[in-house]
């Protein structure tokens, strides 16, 4: 039986055909006409207006803070339950990370403690530059509440939608409104161009910025000019030419992820000591990730042990991500509550849920889960 992996890629095809032009035309350095397309495409897919395309969503983030004036002195704000990259870049930066925890409802960054800690923070005189709220497992943050928040302390959202790709908040995509929003698509979301993200933005100027800035911030001109030093962040036509061909089944990868959500739900859903994170009323999850809460006494066995037993099945299973405010690299940084995310860290696991799953790979997980708590 073949090894079930967490979230791996699924082409359909359609990338060979846009691969095989880009060979054809002999581009396959960075940028080229396939980098092009596939920001206009991705541009008319998020419903932002203006995209640059990079080598990883970690690459966007930078971009995007560094054109925010993110530096030294300065505090970001972030949501503590995500993956580190969502502020590794703000420390890069030489800024302060904190961090804002959960909402139980959604597992996203609270409004309410938002808004505490940002009149805490300028009441202390403290200059916080940027609020980034991450969209944990493909369901969106509430955005119309965080951004009245951000508004009224006069601080830019810029959303981490790195895992959101085709989730949609009140019918506008995942990212919309935000003064910059960035996506992921390493081998492991969604889509994949096989390692790639994006920067979006509604601000002409800062996108326009950071397409020079990628490009190691190359003045006008027949020589090589700098007055400023940048990076080498810009995608490739070929992976570009990937990322168009995924695009292009991007619903159906939606659709299938949210079957196999509901097809675990339809038979755990009811096990005592299992459950699952509900939708926002005010969205639609991608469900890039189906992951299920343990209540290690009632079911008859925690998450880890859990995960072990899915492994000795060859099926890869993964905890909820590490609160940073728990991470050693930021033990010294402030945290706004902490205990929500502590609890689903505590109990979270994450299951197998690439779209390319059938239902009897969704029954064969289950029977792994049920039978390590001696319920198969």
């Amino acid at each position: 039986m073949s090894r079930l992996y967490l979230s791996p890629p699924h082409l359909s095809g359609a990338e060979l055909e846009q691969v095989q032009e880009a060979f054809a035309s002999n581009w396959v350095a960075p940028l080229g006409p396939k980098v092009e397309a596939f920001e206009r495409a991705f541009s008319e897919i998020c419903g932002l207006a203006h995209c640059a395309a990079t080598v990883s969503g970690t690459a966007a983030m930078h971009l995007a803070l560094r054109l925010l004036g993110v530096g030294p002195g300065d505090l970001v704000l972030a949501s503590s339950l995500t993956f580190v990259a969502s502020v590794s870049p703000a420390a890069q930066l030489g800024a302060e990370p904190a961090f804002v925890d959960s909402d139980p409802a959604t597992w996203n960054m609270d409004p309410d403690l938002l808004a505490e800690a940002l009149a805490e923070l300028t009441s202390q005189g403290r200059r916080v530059k940027a609020v980034i709220p991450t969209d944990l497992y493909g369901q969106c943050a509430d955005y119309d509440r965080l951004l009245a928040v951000c508004e009224a302390f006069d601080v830019p959202l810029v959303a981490d939608a790195a895992e959101a790709v085709g989730a949609t908040y009140k019918g506008r995509h995942a990212g919309g409104g935000a003064r910059a929003a960035i996506y992921s698509f390493n081998g492991n979301k969604i889509i994949t161009t096989g390692g790639g993200g994006m920067l979006a933005s509604d601000d002409e100027a800062l996108v326009r910025e950071a397409r020079r800035l990628s490009q190691q911030a190359r003045d006008p001109g027949p020589h090589y000019e700098h007055s400023t030093l940048g990076y080498n962040y810009r995608l490739s036509n070929v992976l570009a030419a990937i990322g168009l061909g995924q695009l292009a089944v991007l619903p159906e990868r939606v659709a299938r992820r949210r079957a196999i959500f509901e097809e675990y739900r339809e038979i755990l859903g009811q096990t005592p000591g299992l459950a699952f994170v509900p939708e926002a009323a005010y969205g639609r999850s991608n469900r890039w990730l189906s992951v299920v809460l343990v209540d290690r006494e009632v079911f008859g066995a925690g998450p880890g042990e859990l995960r072990q037993a899915l492994e000795a099945r060859d099926i890869e299973a993964r905890p909820v991500w590490k609160p940073l405010h728990l991470q050693p690299v930021f033990a010294q940084a402030r945290v706004f509550g902490g205990a929500v995310s502590e609890d689903l860290f505590a109990r979270g696991l994450c299951l197998p849920s690439g779209s390319a799953m059938t239902r009897a790979d969704v029954e064969r997980v289950c029977a792994g889960l049920l039978a390590a708590a001696g319920r198969g």
